[in-house]
């Protein structure tokens, strides 16, 4: 998909990317161990995308369907303060952290890839989803990057919104002499 003069309007609006999980900052996958141990796996492109994000000013926010320690300790990484796990209802805990921000459901885009994410991705000021993202979820989406969930979807989410916003090269200004 494009991003049209529609989207445009829209990212301009961004205070808060609320993200899911599982097949958007992961590939989906859940690995087992045989001691019980759980691991995942999380994109470092992604994770610098969020945090010159945050640093523009637009909140981020994780709301996951699972619990796991492994995104407790992704979020704390990342500086992410606002972690709602174990939450299969996805827009009612979308709508609950909008009104504990003061935030208009316009003022958000929300990411997800599967049917739980749905109604978040409808309700969004932005509604995104990601490549791997089944065809019946995606078809509802404003925009969907060209990459996968896990494989820089994220990076490419806040980059398009740091530019919509005006600040690409406030972004890019600390890295600057190693562009050039």
């Amino acid at each position: 998909m494009t991003r049209s003069s529609e989207w445009q309007d829209k990212a301009r609006r961004i205070r808060l990317l609320a993200l899911d999980v599982d097949g958007v900052l992961t590939d989906g996958t859940l690995h087992f161990h045989s001691d019980g141990q759980e691991t995942k796996s999380f994109n470092i492109l992604d994770g610098l995308g969020i945090k010159m994000l945050q640093r523009s000013g637009v909140q981020v926010a994780l709301i996951t369907g699972r619990e796991s320690p492994m995104v407790t300790r992704r979020a704390e990484a990342l500086g992410i303060a606002h972690v709602h796990q174990g939450r299969e209802d996805k827009l009612i805990a979308l709508r609950a952290l909008c009104e504990a921000l003061g935030l208009p459901l316009a003022d958000v885009a929300y990411c997800g890839d599967d049917l739980p994410d749905l109604a978040a991705i409808r309700a969004a000021g932005l509604g995104l989803s990601v490549l791997n993202a089944p065809a019946y979820v995606r078809e509802h989406a404003d925009w969907v990057p060209s990459r996968p969930g896990g494989q820089g979807a994220v990076r490419e989410i806040c980059d398009a919104l740091l530019a919509s916003q005006g600040n690409w090269d406030a972004s890019l200004a600390p890295y600057r002499d190693d562009l050039e």
